[in-house]
């Protein structure tokens, strides 16, 4: 099974016949080009045969690395020759030998036009190819969803409050810092725009409605896509690169199950959590800023309050906290998955995680502010 995936280049014969084996193509080209200049030809002024019986697949790019090692060997006085050529590679051995390197064709010329549309073409065709993985990815996290809720002692509630804990309780800090400072912003920046009119006072529907509605929801799926959904790739991508998924296949046992559905499931619940959490956190800094610069204080800031929002201004923004939760965590487990087993890999996955997530989330929320306005939500 080894010669069928890996390159193979070896001495027979007192190292008169050289036997090449394996896959020679486009995909292992990089590999057998920096083999082939260690190969190095035996002492001496005999023929050298070179067998390609044992050659699984051959395409181009593998007939002209083995007809170089054929003329290096020839440039040094060595007859060379192919024998036990396999049929189906006879002409494309024959077609490489009557190459003349000199006589190759200059490269063409940089066509920016021709360029800029190969680009746009790959980056669309990129574009297609992941959203329909990521689409296959949500259908698959659905159905395994479904099955723990039909079975829900198949949830494993171990792992799924280890990972409420980590995106839930330590994640306060950061959601609460960014939300008390985004109310501050707020509060000070449309203090300076509505005194001009003389309505400092509608400051607290500014808050109210864009904290509750809007900022609230979006800003703490940011910040949990850039920490938690950027944790869940770099974990579940370690663990490919460890081999450690595919142990649990061995085992029987769904990757989906064991490793994506906790992560979601606690994300789904810790998520509404953490809008209500920076909702309040907003409001107080937005109030703290009302009081010491506009002298509105705490007990007007809240009859005001009540006066500018109500419970759909406050459940409207709540709503959306689950969905972009499961859209962070299924995003996040996905490029997880998609890592091919290097440091690197890990990290490039890390990233898309988080820009999908983000991308996703604005996409998402854009769809609920119309939705909501059609419904009059």
């Amino acid at each position: 099974m080894a010669s069928v995936v890996k390159p193979t280049l070896q001495w027979a014969d007192g190292r008169r016949r050289l036997v090449a084996g394996g896959v020679w193509d486009l995909s292992t080209a990089r590999l057998l080009n920096t083999r082939l200049p260690k190969v190095a030809a035996p002492e001496g002024s005999d023929p050298v045969a070179m067998d390609l019986s044992g050659v699984d697949r051959l395409d181009t790019a593998g007939a002209w690395l083995l007809e170089r090692v054929r003329r290096r060997f020839a440039a040094g006085g060595r007859d060379v020759s192919f024998v036990r050529v396999p049929d189906a590679f006879t002409e494309l051995i024959q077609d490489m030998q009557k190459v003349d390197i000199d006589r190759m064709p200059p490269p063409l010329r940089p066509r920016p036009v021709v360029n800029l549309l190969n680009n746009t073409g790959k980056v669309t065709f990129d574009l297609i190819h992941e959203s329909l993985l990521l689409l296959n990815f949500l259908g698959l996290v659905l159905i395994t969803l479904g099955k723990v809720v039909a079975n829900p002692r198949r949830l494993r509630v171990a792992s799924t409050v280890y990972h409420m804990e980590a995106t839930g309780i330590k994640a306060m800090l950061i959601v609460g810092l960014l939300s008390f400072l985004i109310g501050v912003v707020l509060a000070y920046q449309g203090a300076q725009q509505l005194a001009e009119f003389g309505a400092q006072i509608f400051v607290v529907d500014l808050l109210g409605v864009s904290i509750l509605r809007e900022l609230g929801v979006l800003l703490t799926a940011i910040m949990v896509a850039g920490r938690s959904g950027s944790a869940f790739t770099a974990q579940i991508g370690t663990m490919k690169v460890n081999q450690e998924v595919d142990a649990l296949e061995t085992l029987g046992l769904d990757p989906i199950e064991v490793l994506v559905i906790p992560r979601v499931v606690a994300l789904m619940i810790t998520m509404p959590l953490l809008v209500f959490f920076a909702d309040i956190v907003g409001l107080v800094g937005g109030a703290m800023v009302a009081s010491a610069a506009l002298g509105i204080d705490y007990g007007a800031f809240l009859n005001r309050l009540q006066d500018a929002v109500t419970l759909n201004t406050f459940f409207s923004g709540l709503v959306k906290a689950p969905v972009f939760a499961f859209v962070i965590g299924m995003v996040g487990c996905f490029q997880g998955l998609r890592v091919t087993g290097s440091a690197e890999s890990v990290g490039r996955q890390t990233t898309q995680s988080v820009v999908q997530s983000i991308m996703l989330v604005l996409v998402l929320d854009a769809g609920f502010s119309v939705l909501f306005a059609e419904i009059g939500f």
